[in-house]
């Protein structure tokens, strides 16, 4: 079990090491870096470790993924960090073994809901939310193999992470066929993207081989059921699965091969589309030939594909759909006096997200466009010393969310990207 209080000793040690290019950037860093240790993660006394997302007390299995992604970075001067990933991890999994279907849980189970919502079982007293998103599988997955690949550490590698992974991979076999599926999800009084239409099962589908998904990362409603980002997402883990398997499971490995042809498939024959003359990758579609182009600030989304390891940041597909989220074409691209990038219909209309501003720099190697997206959202921050949710574009003081851990560990994420082009021993007067 770690010891929180020497581990949050040792990053606040290493972050006062750190003097960036501006006085600015230097302090949202140290802040950010500090304060998802200090004041989300909350270490069990099974060992597993709880993270809250910030100014809800509940866990996203997505968001508690990328707000510890950052420490990864330490792991060579701060080796416990191997330990505090691994209790994340296995958190994680727990939830997941209760219910997979579930993207939000509570520290104990208290009972504790966003909403007295209906689903087709009944919502545990673990369960904050029950809204299905197939990115809350994929990104402790994520983390479980970069853990793996940074360090060559492979405690969490057990048995029983095998095991989860095959119930993964059953929840996802039974969502490429979803009208099949008992899963349904119904909340009542709310906003029609916080529910799913057709009386909790969603618009219809068509096979395709890709696997529905619900909601999208934003926790809002899908128009059409497959949520293109998050099928890549799929690929990008099972690739990685792939290569660290034991030969025991091969009953597992039979599954995740045939599922990782199935979705690529899907992808290529419903999965891409044209705007404005590129052919780009679409957000949704429903395999009856709607399709929707837009992204959205949440991850994953299309500008994170190479974040997420799906492609390399020159691929000239990834390029292309680049070129249209960050324009006009996307309904979500905002711009005005302060502020231009991708916001979310989860937000208000001309907020820009933290989170989208710096993917756009860790999706490039140009470490010029890298440093204005730090000193862009350093700018916004509305001397807060925190990344918000959305910024309004017009006025960086009227933003969303006081307190979005998962927005400030993306900064952090970004800063680290800044270091990495950077020579080692000059890295504490950068």
């Amino acid at each position: 079990m770690i010891d929180q209080k020497h581990l949050i000793d040792k990053i606040t040690n290493y972050a006062d090491t750190v003097n960036l290019y501006s006085e600015k950037a230097t302090k949202l860093f140290r802040h950010a870096l500090i304060d998802t240790i200090s004041n989300t993660v909350s270490v069990q006394d099974d060992g597993n470790i709880f993270v809250a997302t910030g100014d809800i007390p509940a866990m996203w299995l997505r968001d508690s993924t990328f707000q510890v992604l950052p420490y990864l970075q330490l792991t060579n001067k701060i080796p416990e960090i191997k330990a505090l990933l691994h209790g994340v991890i296995k958190q994680q999994l727990s939830f997941i073994q209760h219910d997979p279907y579930a993207n939000a849980f509570n520290k104990s189970a208290n009972g504790a809901h966003y909403s007295q919502d209906q689903s087709n079982i009944p919502i545990s007293d673990w369960v904050w939310e029950r809204k299905f998103e197939i990115d809350s599988l994929c990104a402790p997955l994520y983390l479980s193999f970069l853990l793996y690949e940074k360090t060559g550490y492979k405690e969490h590698l057990t048995e029983e992470f095998w095991k989860t992974v095959d119930q993964i991979l059953d929840v996802f076999i039974t969502e490429q066929h979803h009208e099949e599926s008992d899963y349904y999800f119904k909340r009542t009084d709310c906003p029609p993207s916080d529910t799913l239409k057709n009386d909790g099962r969603a618009s219809p589908v068509q096979y395709t081989g890709m696997v529905w998904s619900g909601f999208r990362p934003s926790d809002d409603a899908c128009v059409y059921g497959y949520f293109i980002p998050g099928n890549l997402f799929i690929v990008s883990v099972l690739q990685k699965l792939l290569t660290i398997i034991p030969e025991s499971f091969t009953a597992v490995q039979e599954k995740m091969t045939t599922l990782l042809t199935e979705i690529k498939k899907g992808i290529q024959e419903f999965g891409q589309m044209t705007v404005a003359g590129e052919t780009v990758y679409a957000y949704e579609v429903d395999g009856f030939g709607n399709q929707l182009f837009m992204d959205d600030a949440n991850v994953p989304s299309l500008l994170s594909l190479p974040f997420l390891r799906f492609c390399a940041v020159d691929d000239p597909l990834y390029l292309s759909t680049r070129h249209q989220v960050l324009s006009r074409n996307n309904p979500f691209y905002y711009a005005g006096k302060y502020l231009a990038g991708v916001g979310s219909p989860h937000t208000p209309e001309d907020h820009v997200w933290s989170i989208a501003l710096a993917m756009e720099g860790l999706t490039t190697q140009n470490i010029e466009k890298i440093k204005a997206k730090i000193d862009l959202i350093c700018a916004t921050d509305a001397n807060t010393n925190q990344c918000h949710e959305g910024v309004f574009v017009g006025d960086p003081n009227q933003y969303t969310r006081e307190w979005f851990s998962w927005s400030n560990m993306t900064f952090c994420q970004l800063v680290f990207h800044y270091l990495s082009f950077c020579r080692e021993e000059d890295e504490g007067n950068l």
